[in-house]
């Protein structure tokens, strides 16, 4: 067990067996205690079909809660921090944003200014999708990846890739009905995508 702490966010990582894993969450059993920690879809896929791992956190605290972040790599921590920084996006925005697209697919929208493609995530619109761009285009040009994996495995289809998208988008705050439809439309035209490929697709229809 590892729980390494820093001076500005308090939680650096924590380190641990993956006792749970959803694509909203994962709980991480780091000496006896379990961490309940929300994830993105990018580090959903990062850590599937892992027995332990080491996620990179953000804390938030609120005044009805105390929410973790988890992160699989520093880099999507990053850009999560920074869209954190723009008025008006949330920790739940940030995160649906970051499932809707991968961390190097966001640097370059950003970076590119492509305002209209950033506005497709559920939530945004394009005043604050602008807003980002403005704010963040200087700053994320800078990030690097720290390590450019992206694991996406392959699952099988069905009604297990049905079951997970499902749970991670109403975990996401979507409407279950809406959620329901959408996936039941995507996975009637590709049976075999994943949760994560049916879960984004969802995502840009919501």
């Amino acid at each position: 067990m590892r729980i390494r702490k820093n001076s500005k966010f308090m939680y650096e990582y924590i380190s641990g067996t993956i006792a749970e894993l959803t694509p909203a969450r994962v709980v991480i059993d780091a000496g006896g205690v379990g961490y309940d920690i929300n994830i993105s879809l990018q580090t959903y896929s990062e850590l599937e079909g892992r027995e332990s791992a080491k996620v990179y956190v953000h804390f938030v605290v609120r005044e009805d809660a105390q929410l973790l972040y988890g992160f699989a790599t520093q880099f999507e921590r990053e850009l999560f921090r920074h869209l954190l920084s723009v008025s008006g996006v949330g920790g739940n925005t940030a995160r649906v944003i970051l499932s809707t697209y991968s961390p190097d697919e966001l640097r370059n929208i950003i970076a590119t200014g492509n305002a209209v493609l950033l506005k497709n995530v559920k939530g945004l619109g394009l005043k604050t999708a602008q807003k980002i761009i403005v704010d963040l285009s200087g700053k994320v040009a800078a990030l690097t990846p720290t390590e450019g994996r992206n694991l996406l495995d392959k699952m099988a289809g069905g009604d297990q890739t049905y079951d997970e998208a499902l749970a991670a988008l109403t975990m996401l705050g979507f409407a279950r009905a809406a959620s329901d439809k959408a996936l039941r439309a995507i996975l009637k035209q590709n049976p075999s995508c994943t949760v994560e490929e049916a879960v984004r697709q969802a995502l840009k229809h919501l």
